[in-house]
């Protein structure tokens, strides 16, 4: 198998009529990264991914992959393969058959074996007979996976693959598709909407917005440190509470002054939003002589307002009387159970959260 490659996105644009549904990207994904392109229906992410396999023509800008231009070549000629979420596999065809399809057109030498390698990647040895009618989807998605990877490509590029799947299978594959990316070394450029995938599979993620990526970084990046209250709520979800900012760190939330660690601040404009993710905030009850556990500690106090229980977790919504609401995300532990009416003091340390510009 050839190594990754690296691509280059500069200045990339396509437009539709009037309408540009990609707006100046500049991007590269590293030789044998992971990377995932990830943003609601409409944001350009698919366009993004289809000019990158041929399927769509640029309107401006370049695409290279290991410094070649590539832009004007067609699907064929690029070194890059593409799975889509409707595997498009051969009804008529085994499974073997299906995936040396690419390598029969070729007349490649050696193709039982190559096929023989390909089917013990994705483990369906036993399944090489079958038809596409006797598999699961999660197989036949592996089936599809073989197919694109036999040909050799300097990258895969793998377009909602699992969409299509239901949430136990969508969770195996996703441990198959890291499983085989860190085995063969080849690089993966993955489009999906599902914020858990991205951050379970991906090396980096791009947030794409309307057509812009809106941040960029590793999923521990994005999600400990947003720079935008869209990457905020996109990612996960975080409480947001409106916020001044004075000299320095110094930030004014909640009727109170704290100061951020300066690598937490991420706008300098005098107002915005501070946030805080829920798993972040301590919920005390009054009645235990609970104290929030630093001095520092920004707190507000009210009732529980609602609770959803969701197996390990307990998510609360607490109200504070003047009608502020703050979530928290607390391990379901027996002796740790509020109920709906419990007075309860929320509380988060400051190097918790987070400021940023506030958005109309």
């Amino acid at each position: 198998m050839s190594n990754g490659a690296r691509l280059d996105l500069i200045e990339l644009t396509k437009n539709y009529g009037n309408a540009q549904i990609v707006k100046g990207i500049d991007l590269t994904i590293e030789p044998g990264e992971f990377f995932a392109l990830l943003g609601s229906s409409g944001c350009g992410k698919t366009t993004t991914l289809r000019m990158l396999a041929g399927l769509e023509k640029p309107s401006s800008g370049s695409i290279r992959l290991d410094g070649e231009e590539i832009s004007h070549l067609p699907p064929a000629k690029r070194p890059v393969n593409t799975v889509f979420q409707s595997y498009a596999l051969f009804p008529h065809l085994s499974v073997r058959e299906n995936v040396a399809f690419g390598l029969r057109r070729a007349r490649t030498e050696h193709i039982d074996q190559r096929v023989d390698e390909m089917l013990a990647l994705v483990q369906l040895e036993s399944r090489a007979e079958s038809m596409p009618s006797a598999l699961s989807g999660g197989q036949k998605q592996r089936v599809a996976v073989a197919r694109a990877l036999i040909n050799e490509p300097r990258a895969l590029l793998l377009d909602e693959p699992l969409g299509a799947l239901d949430l136990r299978l969508r969770h195996q594959m996703q441990v198959e598709l890291k499983r085989m990316q860190s085995q063969l070394g080849l690089t993966f450029v993955h489009v999906t909407h599902d914020q858990e995938e991205a951050m379970s599979m991906a090396d980096r993620i791009a947030v794409m917005r309307d057509g812009r990526i809106e941040q960029l970084g590793t999923p521990r990046e994005l999600y400990d440190s947003p720079r935008s209250t869209f990457v905020a709520q996109f990612l996960g979800s975080s409480n947001l509470f409106p916020a001044t900012r004075g000299d320095g760190a110094q930030i004014t939330v909640l009727d109170r002054q704290t100061e951020l660690p300066k690598q937490r601040i991420h706008s300098t404009a005098s107002t915005g939003v501070m946030g805080v993710r829920p798993e972040r905030v301590r919920l005390s009850s009054f009645d235990s002589g609970a104290t929030p556990s630093a001095s520092d500690a920004i707190s507000l106090s009210g009732s529980v307002s609602s609770v959803v229980f969701q197996g390990s977790v307990i998510q609360y919504e607490m109200r504070s009387q003047n009608g502020t609401a703050v979530m928290a995300i607390a391990q379901n532990e027996q002796d740790r159970v509020f109920g709906v009416g419990d007075p309860v003091i929320a509380s988060w340390l400051p190097e918790s959260a987070f400021y940023l510009a506030s958005e109309a």
